[in-house]
């Protein structure tokens, strides 16, 4: 079967609800689901957190970072930590726990993969976070959420190589020219992720950013432009965007993107260290 076929079933498939997710996942998907509900209450909320360690453990490292603790006053419970985050930074975390979750690489290679994919997650969502507040003036935390799940098909796609041997063999072009988005597609669907999200990550998908960026798939592309970790299914398709970066340095008000990096660098480095484990 070629790959682009490959991709087209691995994308029915999870349409058609043919996709499992682990432990850690489940419980994420419950926190996430009960967080939309209106009528959730911060005692519901923290009890799910606190039954699953790797999520406890995330949402206290993103309370005390320097971009959601200005206080600098260690934060070292869950009860604390929701209130100071609030239940849309939960609902991005949540998301966050199944993303990382959802990859369980089979070899070696596979789990290296995984690996460089979340670190390069992770300063997509920080940097998103940044621009949004400070470039494009969008919600932060949407920009975070949607940095956090823009890559969730190329992690579902690394826990299917078992499956088809060779898939993320060199030379994989057709990720990046339709599978990135079919795929993609498919799994924040069945994510129940919102339709904002998935077009700003169409944005990302595409590859075209608009000059001065505007809109959340601006912000995203922006993100994932200026992000020093490249996705590694980048390099296996040979179009990667690496020195893109250096490229990029627009004027925003009376500053230039290079400054507002600069500044914001400290905030960006905390929030990505509290991601990545």
């Amino acid at each position: 079967m070629q790959r682009y076929e490959i991709l087209k079933n691995i994308a029915a498939q999870i349409e058609h609800g043919e996709v499992s997710f682990p432990t850690s996942a489940v419980v994420a998907l419950k926190l996430k689901r009960t967080l939309d509900d209106p009528a959730c209450s911060l005692d519901q909320a923290v009890r799910l957190v606190q039954a699953e360690p790797l999520l406890a453990a995330r949402v206290v490292a993103v309370a005390n970072s320097a971009a959601c603790n200005r206080s600098g006053r260690p934060i070292t419970d869950v009860r604390t930590a929701v209130i100071r985050l609030g239940f849309r930074y939960l609902r991005a975390l949540a998301s966050a726990v199944v993303s990382r979750q959802l990859a369980a690489p089979a070899t070696a290679r596979d789990r290296e993969l995984a690996d460089r994919l979340w670190e390069h997650t992770a300063h997509v969502a920080a940097l998103a976070q940044v621009l949004a507040r400070r470039v494009t003036r969008l919600d932060p935390e949407t920009a975070l959420f949607a940095g956090i799940v823009h890559e969730v098909g190329a992690f579902y796609l690394i826990s299917r190589t078992a499956d088809f041997p060779g898939l993320l063999d060199e030379d994989f072009p057709t990720w990046s020219e339709s599978g990135e988005a079919e795929v993609g597609r498919a799994v924040l669907k069945a994510l129940a992720v919102p339709e904002v999200i998935v077009d700003a990550a169409e944005v990302c998908w595409q590859g075209f950013l608009a000059m001065p960026p505007t809109s959340l798939g601006d912000t995203l592309l922006l993100a994932d432009e200026l992000a020093p970790v490249e996705s590694p299914l980048r390099d296996l398709d040979g179009c990667p965007r690496e020195g893109m970066a250096a490229s990029i340095d627009l004027v925003v008000g009376q500053e230039t993107l290079g400054e507002i990096m600069r500044e914001s660098a400290d905030d960006v480095a905390s929030l990505v260290a509290a991601l990545r484990h």
